[in-house]
């Protein structure tokens, strides 16, 4: 408890320190370069209803206390209900912000994508990924998602499935199988991140996998850390982290070139190669660093969102047998259908319709990705409240799954609220909307049921601690001792 408690402490002071720094930066810059200019005029309309909250601090530490205590929905739905309003304004990570609530807050700022709005990433973003310096991150990510697209729509990932298929049953017969007990959360991220692997960068010796996997523990948790660059601090640790694994992407990356040289590659195997063929409009192709920097985040992004919603499942599962009875006999229908040792392909993935419904009400619960940032690029007003340009804006995917008004009886497990036409548009949003709707949604769809078909079929399972439902968003949700349960095989 007394660590606890210094941990917190440490936190508290850590983001009141990050935040003055904020302040003061912020202060420099209007005192010395902005005194001949004139405030922004906003569009007509008051600002919408919400306080700042403490000096320097605003309602940050609210913000991340009820991310700490599990229930992140719980800062936006408290003062949806306190100001009768779904946008209200308040003071979050150092600046200025508007919260966006419900299904009329996520269509409008997934509709106005760079038009309004545009993506905003904390400010330690580009220390972690230093090529995004030399062009915003915006500019970086747009580059990137139009990368993505032929490798991740569903025709391009469906000569995948066997190969995920064969990378799950190893990663079961190695990791769950003969064992009493297993831990979930990190088996999980395994199984995520060698998939990852595989798809963006063709690697798979294992101890080149395991170098890349030590520092990501580290690396992932820094991208949402205080940015204080102290030796000793998680961002610290984080900006390190990266270097190491960029360094070891660095030495793949000279290997490729050297084996598409002599035709040992293929162009089109994975993203990987593409980046390293694909030149811009001004026939420039992109350095190794660049290459090492957008193979590193497609590695993240590959593997913590999946691993927690594959981590959750497990827990439901556990907690309710009628739903793992639900699962395992969907999966068993397919399992019957097919021969022995042939691998699951395109056809029997659109067969687990139940198996992702439960997949759906998990991430509806446990959303991975609780919410993000945008900033406002130009005035404008919504339900009647001026937006100011330069407001950031957060929008709570989280907020809007626990809506009662959208979902009754938010905390009840009911997986048939995906039936047929599932959930109003705008309601269900683990991976996000509009322009910047996440490319990987299929490939998480595919990996996801593919867990869950290796794991029911082998296993039943209970929680080792029966009534610890305790999780921490930080910054997504994890079980607080993640999940460690107790296997018993299926005897046939």
């Amino acid at each position: 408890m007394e660590v606890m408690t210094m941990i917190l402490l440490v936190s508290v002071v850590s983001i009141s320190i990050s935040i003055l720094f904020a302040y003061l930066f912020g202060l420099h810059h209007h005192l010395f370069f902005n005194k001949n200019k004139s405030s922004t005029t906003a569009a007509a309309g008051p600002l919408p209803p919400g306080k700042m909250g403490w000096p320097l601090v605003g309602e940050s530490l609210h913000f991340l206390w009820a991310g700490w205590k599990g229930h992140p929905e719980k800062f936006v739905l408290d003062r949806v209900a306190k100001y009768s309003s779904t946008v209200f304004r308040t003071h979050l990570v150092g600046e200025k912000a508007a919260v966006l609530s419900g299904a009329s807050g996520n269509k409008f700022l997934f509709s106005n994508e760079n038009k309004l709005v545009k993506a905003w990433f904390p400010s330690g973003i580009d220390k972690i990924f230093p090529s995004s310096t030399r062009s915003s991150s915006e500019e970086e990510g747009i580059k990137l998602r139009r990368m993505l697209h032929a490798f991740l729509k569903t025709e391009a990932l469906r000569r995948y499935i066997g190969k995920m298929d064969h990378m799950a049953q190893t990663h079961f017969e190695e990791g769950w199988e003969n064992k009493k007990e297993v831990v979930v959360l990190p088996l999980a991220k395994d199984y995520t991140f060698q998939l990852a692997c595989r798809l963006f960068a063709s690697v798979e010796d294992p101890q080149q996998v395991d170098r890349l996997s030590k520092p990501f523990n580290l690396l992932a948790s820094s991208l949402f850390a205080i940015p204080i660059d102290l030796p000793g601090t998680p961002f610290n640790k984080g900006i390190k982290a990266s270097k190491i694994v960029r360094q070891e992407l660095v030495f793949i990356i000279k290997q490729r070139k050297i084996d598409l040289a002599e035709g040992k590659a293929s162009p089109t195997q994975d993203i990987l190669s593409h980046m390293l063929l694909t030149s811009d409009e001004n026939g420039n192709f992109m350095q190794e660093f660049d290459i090492a920097d957008k193979i590193l985040g497609l590695l993240i992004g590959g593997r913590d969102s999946a691993s927690v919603a594959c981590t959750f499942i497990v827990k439901y599962l556990a907690e309710l047998p009628h739903i793992y009875d639900g699962v395992y006999n969907e999966q068993m229908e397919i399992l019957k259908s097919k021969s022995p040792g042939d691998s699951l392909n395109w056809e029997d993935l659109q067969k687990m319709k139940y198996s992702w419904n439960v997949a759906c009400e998990v991430m509806r619960l446990a959303t991975p990705v609780p919410g993000t940032f945008r900033e406002a690029i130009a005035d404008f007003s919504y339900k009647g409240y001026s937006i100011p340009k330069g407001f950031k804006l957060y929008w709570s995917a989280t907020a809007t799954h626990k809506n009662p008004e959208i979902f009754p009886e938010p905390e009840k497990f009911d997986p048939s609220r995906f039936q047929g036409a599932g959930p109003a548009p705008y309601t269900f949003v683990p991976f996000g909307g509009g322009p910047r709707m996440c490319p990987g949604l299929e490939y998480a769809r595919f990996e996801i049921l593919v867990f869950m078909h290796h794991l029911v079929k082998r296993f039943k399972f209970e929680k080792v601690i029966p009534n610890d439902g305790k999780f921490v968003v930080d910054p997504m949700p994890i079980p607080a001792k993640g999940l460690p349960i107790r296997l018993f095989p299926h005897q046939n």
